[in-house]
């Protein structure tokens, strides 16, 4: 946008209600001439075709914001149901025929007054899909391609092909979009394989998230021109910790291991050395390795495979800190006191040479006491001990300022040779875990604390507050759970969320209440402001300990090199680097969040899978949400269904959205989240990804527990006013996933 587009948009803000003509606009910038009038009625008729602004009654202007347009990402419900969500307001919901073509995940320009919740797309910004993947299947007229994605299934396409293409029943393909109005135009780009083939469910879902498993050639070309060690002449400025008792700590299935840690007990504390690859030594900027871990942003871990941002010759080979094995690092000292907070830190290049490759189980053993492991690891000393000693003092003084710690389970998903599920299990985390997990932070913290007060551009991670109208909704269902949470008047703290979950941790309640209040929270994202984290009560905080697997550590990494290491001053560099973080930030928080939604819609396909060897088993679990087509159960292993409303037998079931819950509308029997129930499994589905349950009692019949009444006349009221609302809108609810 130039200069004239800026300052009229500042002089329409101004006006506010006010009629904002190109008369009023003129006059304000003191422009008179008729140059000058022929120069901004051009530039008002361009914004106004961009979209900038808008033509108001009496020929005048106005804003975005005062016509009530939004720019968002429009979320796309199976129910067709379109939803932009808005800081501290409703979302606001756009009916299929008022999308304008939209997709999932497109950013849109939406129209919606400020006393409205329903609005209507006016303009497509930017499209998120480029490509379908679907399945050819068997119809009366023959074989159709069919879209995996069911929310593509009623738009009318056109499949293109090769004329040696041939579709062959059950075949899965991924398609390139021509053309998005009116008849969606394809043409098959890439054939996946057969659907019943291994591995292919697994590979469609990364491909239809632009996951892509292969590097370009030019990209391994460089991986596999990089030596596989150390020259004497990249030792050179580097400080040699290679005499240091050094080890790395990480999962039983880890390949690349990118942080080591050494500790020892001095006078006051510890020091701590937490030790990273030096990626940016041999990915250099703009370089093929590097414009790909760009796009890529990140690595992504789903059940039997890893995509990784780098090849693997570099994620496991030069890159990783193996064992007995000299490698490059870039290391951050801390003293840290007895209290756990950290005196004082430095950071260097090193090199390193880690004396073992450790697992979170074995540490966890020998912390135990595990004599065997602590017999065969005996040449470490008291590292582990010490090591913990230090960890625990960090991780107290991170709770003491407020951090708060979520409990929210991972799935850890067995599959055998062909990806079929063996096991589902919630993931345990150990000590070591915790060891780790702290280590990493204060170095996170130390180096954002340098690029800040250094003034060194970079990425920053950061967690804003929560909005204060989720807080507000929780506030109402904590309540209504019988939990009273106090929070400020302005501002939410972090040390009230902590107390809150301290003050619910032994209720039956408490894991319902921990995730839907992490579900309050923002979502952390990358930016190039420092502005702190607010889960973790730091003011300073970025990623540093992981530049194999995250393109934001590589470019801090990148950073230290150029203005800490090598002592840059030149002021273009620093402003175009400047800009890069900014860039880099935000393509490195959209492939984040790519790459989750891969990572959950793999686990959500193999739970659903594992679930369809367990029909008519039942389990216990707890009510964990409550929506107008029923309820959702949590059981142990992380495994979610739903409880359709047509399945709660012997009443009608009234929906009462205040307190999330199911009132009978004669026994009043009450189905309320944190509730917990027994369930039978009564269906699965791979292709919705989804899982469906029914109640049952102890004995396998339907569950008959004790009524629960409502006593008060004002709840019976509120049965009487859900119930209308239950019969107009939720009788013949339809199944939605979360």
């Amino acid at each position: 946008m130039n200069e004239l587009n800026d300052k009229i948009l500042s002089v329409i803000e101004k006006r506010g209600r006010k009629t904002c003509t190109t008369d009023t606009i003129l006059e304000a910038l003191d422009l008179h001439s008729s140059m000058d009038f022929i120069r901004v009625s051009k530039a008002l008729e361009e914004m106004e075709k961009d979209l900038l602004v808008f033509r108001t009654e009496g020929n005048g202007f106005a804003t975005r914001e005062q016509s009530g347009v939004t720019e968002g990402r429009i979320s796309i419900a199976k129910n067709g149901i379109g939803y932009i969500d808005r800081e501290d307001r409703e979302s606001i919901k756009v009916e299929e025929g008022d999308q304008m073509g939209a997709l999932d995940g497109d950013i849109v320009l939406v129209e919606c007054r400020l006393w409205q919740v329903y609005g209507r797309v006016i303009k497509i910004v930017k499209r998120a899909r480029t490509q379908v993947i679907g399945t050819y299947e068997r119809t009366p007229r023959g074989l159709k391609f069919v879209p995996d994605d069911e929310r593509l299934r009623e738009k009318q396409m056109r499949v293109l092909t090769d004329k040696d293409f041939t579709p062959v029943e059950g075949l899965k393909v991924l398609c390139d979009i021509e053309r998005y109005d009116g008849v969606m135009t394809l043409r098959v780009g890439r054939v996946i394989g057969h659907k019943d083939d291994p591995g292919v469910d697994i590979l469609s879902i990364l491909l239809d998230h632009d996951i892509i498993p292969e590097f370009p050639e030019d990209v391994m070309n460089q991986a596999n021109s990089i030596p596989g060690t150390i020259g004497e002449e990249e030792l050179a400025g580097r400080r040699d910790l290679r005499d240091v008792r050094t080890v790395t700590i990480d999962g039983d299935d880890s390949k690349d291991f990118d942080d080591a840690v050494s500790v020892e007990r001095t006078e006051n504390g510890w020091q701590l050395l937490v030790s990273i690859a030096d990626v940016s030594h041999y990915v250099t900027e703009n370089s093929p390795l590097d414009l790909e871990a760009r796009k890529r942003g990140t690595s992504v871990y789903v059940i039997d495979r890893v995509v990784p941002m780098l090849p693997h010759v570099l994620s496991n080979g030069i890159c990783s800190l193996n064992p007995k094995e000299d490698r490059l690092t870039i290391t951050c000292a801390m003293q840290v006191k007895e209290d756990g907070t950290i005196d004082s830190y430095e950071i260097y290049p090193s090199v390193i040479r880690s004396d073992e490759r450790m697992t979170y189980n074995n540490v966890n053993a020998m912390l135990d006491g595990d004599e065997e492991l602590n017999k065969k690891y005996a040449h470490l000393g008291d590292l582990f001990e010490t090591l913990a000693d230090c960890a625990d003092a960090i991780r107290e003084a991170r709770i003491r300022k407020g951090a708060i710690e979520f409990d929210s389970d991972e799935p850890d998903i067995k599959v055998d040779e062909n990806g079929h599920p063996l096991s589902v299990e919630a993931k345990v985390r150990g000590h070591g875990e915790e060891i780790i997990e702290d280590c990493m932070i204060a170095a996170n913290v130390c180096v954002a604390n340098q690029l800040k007060w250094a003034q060194i551009p970079g990425i920053y991670r950061i967690h804003e507050e929560p909005s204060s109208r989720r807080m507000r909704d929780f506030v109402r269902i904590s309540e209504a759970l019988g939990h009273k949470l106090r929070l400020g008047q302005s501002s939410v703290y972090p040390n009230e969320i902590q107390r809150y979950l301290e003050s619910v941790r032994d209720t039956n309640e408490f894991p319902v209440l921990s995730t839907l209040l992490l579900r309050c929270m923002q979502k952390a994202r990358y930016d190039s402001s420092c502005v702190g984290h607010f889960g973790l009560a730091e003011e300073e905080y970025l990623h540093f300990t992981s530049p194999i697997r995250r393109y934001p550590d590589l470019v801090v990494h990148r950073m230290l090199r150029k203005y800490l290491f090598e002592g840059c001053t030149d002021l273009n560099a620093m402003k175009q680097d400047e800009a890069n973080c900014t860039e880099y930030a935000e393509s490195s928080s959209i492939r984040e969040r790519n790459a989750q939604d891969a990572e959950y819609a793999c686990e959500d396909l193999k739970k659903a899978e594992y679930m369809l060897d367990h029909i008519n088993e039942t389990y216990d679990g707890l009510i964990c949400s409550v929506t107008p087509h029923g309820f959702y159960v949590h059981l142990d292993n992380t495994i979610e269904g739903l409880v359709h409303v047509s399945e709660l037998k012997g009443d009608f079931y009234i929906y009462d959205k205040d307190r999330m819950q199911y009132i009978g509308e004669k026994t009043h029997r009450i189905y309320r989240v944190g509730m917990p129930v027994t369930i039978k499994v009564l269906s699965a589905s791979t292709a919705e990804r989804t899982i469906d349950f029914g109640l049952v009692g102890r004995n396998g019949t339907v569950q008959k527990k004790k009524p629960v009444f409502l006593k008060k006349r004002d709840e019976r009221k509120r049965v009487r006013k859900a119930r209308d609302i239950t019969r107009k809108g939720s009788r013949h609810g339809t199944k939605k996933r979360k």
